[in-house]
């Protein structure tokens, strides 16, 4: 019983095994006043035409589940989907599948579109946000598929964005130097977030795939659960492909990490 009983707090946090892999932690922010532009990828740095990354995940010291993430490179445009899924006792005691996907513009860096499908326990909703440059606007379409209520919404966008799964990748295509940092602005639903990105400091990481050096990375934000609740980081290899090998989340009800375990050009 005392197992079951140290994970009852799962119970309440609900989106959190997806909330860091797409960094829907940032959802509850308000409307951004002022958005600093979209920086442009650095000269060089190129996208993977195809690679998977796979990644457990633990809370405190239980295995919680599974993340999954493709590239797929289609001439302009980069395609990401992302999938993430609860496993073992967690698994039984809060079902999690959410799945996400995105595009966005391989010279650029702007996101064009940003998908989500999210079951969790009793909760099924399916939204797609398409960011339309030509008329400065995003455009939110949501169905829940229990009760069938849907949404629709449009709201003004400054410029080039970012999206919450695009984000994590996109800050890889940026010079990675300790005490550096950047603002990028995340489009999320009916709101641009700006979020600073900060090297931290160079760190050594252990996974199942081996031993790499890296430079962690801080997301913050200025409100919102980020500053409210918790800290993320990011730890990206110190190298030109800056592939994320770790990703943590630390909150009031525990630690939540990505640990990568397969990297595959396919």
């Amino acid at each position: 019983m005392s197992f079951f009983k140290e994970l009852r707090p799962t119970l309440k946090t609900r989106k959190h095994l997806a909330v860091f892999l797409c960094f829907l932690c940032l959802g509850s922010m308000g409307l951004a006043q002022h958005v600093a532009p979209l920086p442009p990828p650095d000269t060089g740095f190129s996208f993977p035409q195809k690679q998977t990354l796979t990644y457990s995940v633990d809370w405190r010291v239980f295995p919680a589940g599974t993340a999954v993430i493709h590239f797929d490179a289609s001439g302009g445009q980069e395609h990401v989907a992302a999938s993430a899924y609860t496993i073992g006792a967690i698994n039984l005691l809060f079902h999690v599948n959410d799945r996400f996907e995105s595009v966005f513009d391989r010279q650029k860096g702007c996101s064009y579109e940003f998908d989500k499908q999210t079951v969790e326990g009793r909760r099924q909703i399916d939204s797609t946000l398409d960011l339309d440059y030509a008329i400065s606007k995003s455009i939110l379409n949501q169905k829940n598929l229990v009760n069938g209520q849907t949404k629709h919404a449009e709201s003004p966008i400054p410029g080039c964005l970012t999206d919450l799964l695009s984000g994590i990748f996109y800050t890889a295509s940026q010079p990675l130097s300790v005490g550096h940092s950047f603002t990028i602005p995340v489009a999320d639903a009916q709101r641009t977030v700006p979020v600073t990105m900060k090297a931290e400091g160079y760190e050594q990481v252990r996974t199942a795939l081996g031993t790499f050096k890296t430079i962690r990375v801080q997301p913050t934000a200025d409100a919102g659960v980020v500053k409210n609740r918790g800290n993320i980081w990011i730890w990206y290899t110190d190298d030109e492909r800056h592939v994320p090998v770790q990703m943590q989340a630390r909150l009031f009800w525990g630690t939540i990490t990505f640990r990568l375990i397969s990297d595959e050009n396919k």
